[in-house]
């Protein structure tokens, strides 16, 4: 893989569903590039944790949003190794845990909590000058100016097993999670999961994590930016 990194800003938009490869192919493309990173989605399952730390009830949207509003969320931006706090407690493990993944979309379907990240996602951004961004709205909403917009897509089968491996879980229980995620996610009022008209798609099921990363290279080549 190339690692001539060259100066000047460059925003990457990634998004795309859970699954697809986002995670991994955004922080080897943020080491590629000497960029920082940012996991959009560990910022709205820190909240989450939150909510769910507070007890109170996921359909109590104006508490899930006091309670979102409240915390205090620190999340860091190397691509080699970042941390996640809410409230001085280091919740990097915890949100990738069961009870988080089965509420967080839930939590980021509530307007309010929408608005608070979005917000602070793009004072990271302009903060950065070098940033590979990650999520499911990122290039429709968070950055609709990036220098790369991408939409990773990947067959439901692969995404499954991709997860399932990650979480060592079963597959079956891991594609009808995916399926439930994707629903609500795609369907929620604000800002839903979904392509930029401008985005890039890429089918990662038969591609390697190097030559996903390859070939977003190429693409910011041939835009002039890395």
């Amino acid at each position: 893989m190339e690692e001539n990194v060259p100066a000047g800003r460059c925003v990457v938009a990634v998004d795309g569903p859970s699954g697809s490869g986002k995670s991994t192919v955004s922080r080897r493309l943020a080491v590629s590039l000497g960029a920082r990173y940012l996991d959009t989605g560990a910022m709205y399952r820190a909240l989450t944790w939150a909510v769910l730390r507070s007890g109170v009830e996921l359909s109590d949207t104006e508490s899930v949003a006091k309670v979102a509003g409240e915390a205090e969320l620190r999340i860091g931006t190397d691509p080699q190794g970042y941390a996640v706090t809410v409230d001085g407690t280091d919740v990097s493990t915890d949100i990738r845990g069961a009870g988080v993944t089965a509420a967080v979309s839930a939590v980021s379907a509530v307007a309010a909590v929408r608005e608070l990240l979005v917000a602070r996602q793009r004072r990271v951004i302009a903060d950065a000058g070098r940033i590979v961004v990650e999520g499911r709205d990122i290039g429709s909403v968070v950055a609709p100016d990036a220098d790369l917009k991408v939409f990773l897509t990947a067959s439901a089968a692969a995404r499954a097993r991709r997860r399932s491996a990650e979480d060592a879980a079963d597959v079956t229980a891991t594609a009808a999670d995916l399926a439930r995620r994707d629903r609500l996610d795609s369907t929620r009022a604000v800002n839903p999961l979904q392509q930029a008209p401008d985005a890039v798609e890429l089918d990662t099921t038969e591609l390697g994590i190097d030559e996903v990363v390859d070939r977003l290279r190429q693409l910011l080549t041939e835009r002039g930016v890395a």
